[in-house]
């Protein structure tokens, strides 16, 4: 098990589709948990969603550069209680652009308890000190209102509307990395 990092309550790791692959099938077969993911997140079997584990995986080795999709998973009872991401966004035409995203999806059981905020600023701290990303988007369908909140918490600037990303009408969040003096850890301080 890769754990990519750790929150006070979480671990952050690479999916194992073997072990995996029932509980994200939980979460993305879920409407719910699908309805501002569109009908391509909806997963039918549990061998797709295992299949759709390894391809995210590969994907993520193919490309080389820290980014990709990893379980979020609860410490205490070992739950995966969701998904958190940092990718490219994709354009209209779903080609990747020069802009990075953070996202997460969750199992209907782990709303409300904190783990988006908890995991998203986790993947914001990696993404600016690790991957050295100049700056972080975050895209949410207007209507998603949860998601809207989560990137409130995470100091996020709104930055309108946008159809830049996926063929669809969005709102953009941005967050630029922190200024860190010399030697300075980022989020040293105040944290």
């Amino acid at each position: 098990m890769t754990s990519l990092f750790e929150t006070e309550r979480l671990i952050v790791r690479t999916w194992i589709p073997e072990c995996d692959a029932e509980q994200a099938f939980e979460i993305y077969n879920d409407p719910q948990v699908t309805h501002f993911l569109g009908q391509a997140a909806r997963i039918t079997t549990i061998e797709l969603q295992r299949q759709r584990l390894i391809e995210n995986i590969e994907r993520s080795r193919r490309h080389q550069d820290g980014t990709g999709s990893w379980a979020i998973v609860d410490k205490q009872t070992t739950t995966i209680v969701g998904t958190i991401l940092l990718k490219q966004l994709l354009n209209k035409d779903s080609l990747p652009t020069q802009d990075y995203e953070v996202g997460w999806h969750l199992r209907r059981a782990s709303w409300g308890k904190g783990y988006a905020t908890e995991a998203g600023r986790g993947m914001l701290q990696y993404g600016f000190s690790v991957l050295n990303l100049p700056m972080i988007y975050a895209v949410v369908k207007p209507e998603n209102h949860a998601s809207i909140r989560v990137t409130q918490r995470l100091n996020m600037k709104p930055m309108g509307r946008t159809n830049n990303y996926y063929g669809i009408e969005l709102l953009l969040f941005q967050l630029d990395a922190p200024v860190k003096n010399k030697g300075e850890e980022w989020g040293s301080g105040g944290e």
